[in-house]
């Protein structure tokens, strides 16, 4: 059983004032869903979550955003739209020469406005990527999981796409920072066919360990890299 990848969904202390901030930078809708608060994507852009949480955020986070810009003035406007609903500057080690523009959304999080004329990600919408801390292994797990296609796969640095084009998720290979905790960011996946446990069972026995059913019936695995997912019911 196929699983769908439904949303990514970020911790907050603040879910309602962070999913207004990403709903302001995307041009989307806020639906209450889950539990939570969801921006929808669709078969090309991947949609977003925020459910309220108290953990606490340490370091750089596993995940973070990448945002597209079609001119430098297109990028400088981004940036000041960012700015204008709570982001503020964020100093990574980024160099003076690298194109993309870092910044922190209103919780912390990191994410970055990538420069014109970017190859990688020319396509792939304003939502352009999922940048993620990640071994070659999690890469081709991911993509076995979701049915989406390798992209690249090069120097221990991976990235699938949806077989409809759109957002691309990548991994950057080593090293990979010690995990801390649980993940505040993680991916919700839905079973393509409606049954949950078929789903689970079918990512366990691509490398997925079982963590812990919640209340709801939401099943949390853990890909090969030890980042938590979840898998929910109908």
């Amino acid at each position: 059983m196929l699983s769908r990848l439904s949303a990514v969904t970020f911790d907050a202390r603040d879910a309602v004032r962070l999913a207004r901030f990403w709903a302001g930078m995307l041009g989307r809708e806020i639906v209450d869903d889950a539990g939570g608060l969801l921006l929808p994507g669709g078969d090309t852009q991947v949609g977003l979550r925020f459910v309220a949480s108290d953990s606490e955020k340490t370091g750089l986070d596993r995940l973070h955003l990448h945002l597209t810009s079609a001119s430098p003035a297109d990028q400088q406007q981004v940036v000041a739209t960012a700015l204008g609903l709570g982001a503020s500057h964020h100093d990574v080690g980024q160099r003076p020469e690298e194109g993309h523009i870092v910044l922190a959304d209103p919780e912390g999080n990191e994410f970055c406005v990538i420069e014109p004329g970017n190859a990688f990600l020319a396509g792939c919408g304003f939502l352009g990527e999922l940048a993620c801390d990640g071994t070659r292994d999690v890469g081709l797990f991911w993509s076995e999981a979701l049915d989406w296609p390798l992209v690249w796969d090069q120097n221990q640095e991976t990235a699938i796409q949806s077989p409809y084009g759109g957002t691309k998720v990548a991994w950057g290979g080593p090293p990979v920072a010690p995990k801390e905790g649980r993940n505040r960011q993680r991916f919700d996946l839905a079973p393509a066919g409606g049954d949950q446990q078929a789903a689970v069972d079918r990512l366990v026995s691509l490398g997925a360990t079982r963590l812990e059913v919640g209340d709801d019936g939401t099943v949390m695995l853990a890909d090969p890299d030890g980042n938590e997912f979840c898998v929910r019911g109908n």
